[in-house]
Order: C-alpha cells, then structure tokens, then sequence
C-alpha cells in the first residue's frame, strides 16, 4: 500500500496547477488598448480622459512622453501605460547615465505603481524622424534599463522602442520579409537588447496606407478584414484574407530570418481615418467602423497570423481624439474614436465585451454547411500535375495517405490524389475560394467525396484544422483557469479528508 504524506500530496497539488497554467486555451489572452496622443488644442484634460477611456472599459493605453498631469490622472485606474521619451530628447539620454537616473526618479517613482506604467518607448518612428536619431536609441535605451535596475523595477517595467513598418525592404510576399539593411547598425544591437531583457518589438501597423498609396494592387475589402478572395504566399502556401496579417507576417518572417523567432510582437499603432481630402476617399466613418470593429475580434480572440496561429498579438488603436494640430493631409486630424468634446466619432465596441466572433476569412464558401475542393473534370493533366506537386511541396499538404499502401491511394490516378491533397490544403486555409483555385484546376462542391477507408476532412471536423477555435475573449480564459483551480483544490481536499479518515 502506498502511503500519501502531506509533502507529497501538497507537491501532487501544485504540479497540477502548473498543468493547468500551462494548458493551452489558459492563456491571458490579446489585449486592446488606445493610444492617446495630445496635437490638439481643444482636448480634455487628463483627467477627463482617464474617466472617458474607463467608460469604455479599455484596460490598455499609450502616451507618448511622461507628463505629470495625464501620470496623474491615470492614477488607481486600472489602466496599464505605456509612456514614451520622445525623439528630441534621445540625445540626452543615450549620452548621460545621469539623465535617465533622473528621469526615472522625476517621472516614474513618484506616481508607480499607483499609476500602473508597463513600459517605456525609448523614441517613436525613429527611421521616419526628420532629425537622425537612430544611432542614439540603444545607447538611450541601456541608460534607462540601468536606471530602471537602480531602482528595482527593471522587471516590472520593460524598454522598448516603437518602429514604422517601413524598417522592412520587402513586405511580399510575407515569407520574403526582410529588414533593411541600412538600418542594421542600430536594428542589430537592438534586437539583442530586446531579446536579453525579454521585451516586445513594437511595431505600427497601418493597411489604410498600404490601401491609399496601392489602391489598384490593393483590394479595400483586402484592407477592411472583409470577405474578399485573398492572397496566397507562393513560398508557403499560407492564405492571407486581410492587410494586417500579411504586415505582421512580414515581420515575423523577417525576425526570423535573423534568428529572433521567439521576439514577442506588439503592434502599438493602428487604425483607420474617418475622414479624409478629395485625394482620400477611403477614409470614411463606415470604414473606419468595419476596421475597428474586425480587428478587435480579430485580436481578442487570438486568431493570430497564418504563420502564427493562435499567437497573442496586444494591439493599440491610433487614436482616442481627433488632433486638430496634427499636420499633413486632411485624414491626419481625423484618426479619433472621439472628438474633442468626447463625443463619439462613430459607433464601436473596442472593450471586446459584447461582440460575438465572427469569422474574418475572405469568401467563406459555406457557413453553415460543408464544402470540399476536388479537382476540376475539365483540367488538363499538366496542369493538374503541376498544381498537385505544388500542393504536396510548398503547399505543405500531408500527402502521405496517397502513396502506396495508404488509404486513399487507390484509385491510382492524377484525379483522385489531387482532389485529396486539394482538399487538405483547402481545408487548412478556411475553406475560402482562393484556397481551391490551384491556377484554375480546383472546383468547390457539397457533395462529400469521401470513399471507403479515405476520408476527405472537413475544417468542421476538427481534422484539418491548424488552430484551436478562440474564445470570444481573454476574460473567458481567466474565468475557465479559475474554474479548474477551484475543481482542482476540491478534489485534493476530498483525496486528503479520505486519507485521513484512513490514518
């Protein structure tokens, strides 16, 4: 007979905790959050705005320097903060030890922790500066880490610095996501100070832009997360239905690249105009509305990226007010969830409480039924062929079940083992209606093409499937690991009250 002491069942307890902890599905979630920006002349006082961004129920701001009225005002929100050190004062900083010493003992101690601050930028767009200052962020960067470890909070408080999304050479394919090289003098060492410290990279993702400068190559639907026909990755195979993903993609690919695979990723700005100059019409408060509102779900639910499915990916919205001192076009002034006087510029959710998910995929042929991909009747064979080898190689499609032997070998022909391999590629993907069109051989039917012991999958049989179907938000995790802590901790009182009774 075996003898449980208390050691031992205390040790049984909390291994099954860290179980838990680490059960996929447990995790915190993506968060939301907003950036607060001040070019204006008209807007609230912080103190105002701590109140606004609470009504709305976001958890998650940026600020982009560390002034003490809005550090104030943020005071026992809630609220966590990002604050910025601006470019104009980097020289400062990356120069003298004592400058950042002082700046954390003027702007973060008096206010921390009852002002929740999280992180620190060190610049912001530095390669989009009209000064260069791209020299001096990393030197600025260690100062404040060190002045940070002075005063005990180098681990509560992480330094990064924010990057626009032209750091990268080429952008597309995502696979072929590459920094640039000018900028490896300053991006070299700093990823190496990110990844010792275990900080995020913080990137600014903008599709309006990519929409705005490339509307012929660029589809709005594509831009929007809305139903559209997608993008496939030549190198991958991976689908991509919207701007953002294929943006982060890049990136991801590009850290990569480099070695720096497990940089967590932050996209600290984006957004979409409501209004916009004659040379502008997509900067519309519909489309604004449609972009706010499929990204949040997008977000919340740890959709992630094709690359990265399921990845948590925190997100800011640019921006809480419309700034009227902002300079450039028309669409600059006009980025705001509200305008000055906190009225609502249009109408969206950006809490992720309340919204149902809703699929983002581009073209879903089937909502609420099923479909298949098989190979089309009329396709000529070299086609056909060609669009087989590409599924099985850089389409990453488990072609093993028709080899020799295996369950969907027989019929031995063309036909049947590119219908099979065409409808686990198509299955993987979202079962859109790029990912059956393999050069114009692919056709869509609901009729199942299943046979014998070969069983054509379904991405709503789980069997295609490469990512977990999301929660509808971060809070739903929190409340299934509280649930299973407390199913946990009685079922270790029940087995210790029944060894007990025995002793």
């Amino acid at each position: 007979m075996m003898y449980w002491t208390m050691e031992k069942l205390l040790l049984l307890f909390w291994v099954l905790l860290l179980m838990l902890a680490q059960s996929p599905g447990l995790t915190r979630g993506s968060t939301v959050g907003v950036c607060y920006g001040r070019e204006g002349d008209d807007l609230p006082t912080p103190d105002k705005v701590a109140q606004l961004v609470k009504s709305i129920a976001v958890k998650n701001i940026i600020i982009y320097d560390s002034n003490v009225q809005v550090l104030q005002a943020f005071a026992h929100t809630g609220i966590e903060l990002i604050i910025g050190i601006p470019n104009s004062d980097l020289l400062g900083f990356s120069q003298y030890q004592s400058t950042a010493d002082t700046w954390v003992t003027n702007n973060l101690l008096p206010y921390y922790p009852a002002t929740m601050i999280k992180y620190v930028t060190v610049g912001a767009e530095v390669t989009e500066s009209t000064i260069n200052v791209t020299s001096l962020v990393v030197p600025a960067m260690r100062n404040v880490q060190t002045a940070l470890k002075k005063a005990g909070l180098d681990q509560k408080i992480k330094v990064s610095s924010t990057h626009a999304l032209s750091i990268l050479s080429r952008s597309f394919p995502p696979s072929a996501g590459a920094l640039d090289s000018k900028y490896a003098y300053f991006l070299s060492p700093l990823l190496q100070f990110l990844a010792q410290t275990q900080s995020p990279f913080m990137v600014n993702v903008y599709p309006y832009y990519a929409y705005r400068d490339n509307p012929r190559k660029v589809s709005l639907d594509y831009a929007l997360f809305r139903p559209n026909d997608g993008v496939i990755d030549p190198n991958t195979g991976l689908v991509y239905t919207n701007m953002f993903d294929a943006q982060l993609d890049a990136l991801f690919f590009a850290l990569e690249a480099l070695n720096f695979r497990s940089l967590r990723v932050m996209v600290t700005e984006t957004g979409w105009p409501s209004k916009g100059g004659s040379k502008e019409p997509a900067a519309t408060p519909d489309n604004a509305v449609t972009y706010i509102g499929n990204l949040v779900r997008h977000v919340i639910n740890n959709t992630g990226t094709p690359s990265r499915p399921g990845q948590e990916i925190d997100t800011y919205i640019f921006a809480v007010f419309n700034e009227n001192r902002k300079p450039g076009l028309e669409s600059e002034r006009n980025w705001g969830l509200f305008y000055p006087d906190e009225t609502k510029v249009y109408n969206v959710d950006i809490s992720g409480t309340g919204l149902p998910y809703v699929a983002t995929g581009g073209n879903l042929t089937s909502v609420d039924g099923t479909s298949w991909c098989v190979a089309s009747p009329s396709a000529k064979e070299s086609d056909l062929q060609k669009a087989l080898d590409w599924a099985c190689g850089s389409g990453n499609v488990d072609c093993s079940p028709i080899q020799p032997g295996q369950p969907c070998y027989e019929p031995d022909n063309l036909a049947s083992h590119a219908s099979y391999a065409f409808n686990n590629y198509y299955q993987k993907n979202g079962a859109s209606s790029v990912a059956c069109n393999f050069g114009g051989t692919g056709n869509i039917t609901t009729i199942n093409p299943s046979y014998e012991s070969c069983v054509y999958t379904t991405s709503r049989n789980g069997t295609a499937n490469t990512t977990s179907t999301p929660s509808s938000s971060g809070v739903d995790s929190i409340a299934s690991f509280s649930w299973l802590i407390g199913w946990v901790t009685t079922l270790f009182l029940v087995h210790l009250l029944t060894i007990l009774k025995w002793l």
